[in-house]
């Protein structure tokens, strides 16, 4: 099984308190997810979240085909950091880290995402052909859009 990473670092002039509040907050998703995604959170979500706390959503990733995507958030130091982790969805393997530090000028905000493909080989050339880039245009899509909203 191949393992593949993607990060990225956006700086926001905002503080450490309205960063945590807008990212750690699992109803803002949806606005920082291009609507090609048709994504959509499926369980009651409480606006603080916790360890363990399981995320259910609805996407479609590939030709339209709706997925059930559930996420475990397993990881909370507030403000500085929370991971949320695959437990059903289209990945073998996913986990994403949200870190959060504060600068002279707002906080840098890094998302670090590491996964592999079901499937083997045809998992490999999947990602090459299109995964690879479909997650970067989704975060691309979400450094445009914090960049618009916190500017």
């Amino acid at each position: 099984m191949k393992f593949y990473s993607l990060e990225r670092t956006q700086l926001l002039p905002i503080s450490l308190t309205q960063g945590w509040k807008f990212f750690s907050n699992p109803a803002n998703l949806a606005e920082i997810t291009p609507s090609w995604l048709e994504f959509k959170v499926r369980s009651k979500v409480p606006e603080k979240i916790y360890p363990g706390l399981l995320i259910s959503y609805q996407v479609k990733p590939l030709l339209g085909i709706t997925m059930k995507w559930v996420t475990e958030i397993s990881e909370v130091q507030e403000p500085y950091f929370f991971v949320d982790e695959q437990k059903l969805g289209p990945y073998h393997f996913w986990r994403h880290q949200h870190v959060f530090k504060p600068t002279n000028n707002g906080i840098e905000m890094r998302d670090i995402v590491n996964y592999s493909l079901p499937l083997g080989l045809l998992g490999q050339l999947a990602h090459g052909l299109f995964v690879s880039q479909q997650l970067k245009e989704i975060f691309d899509f979400r450094y445009q859009v914090l960049s618009k909203k916190f500017d």
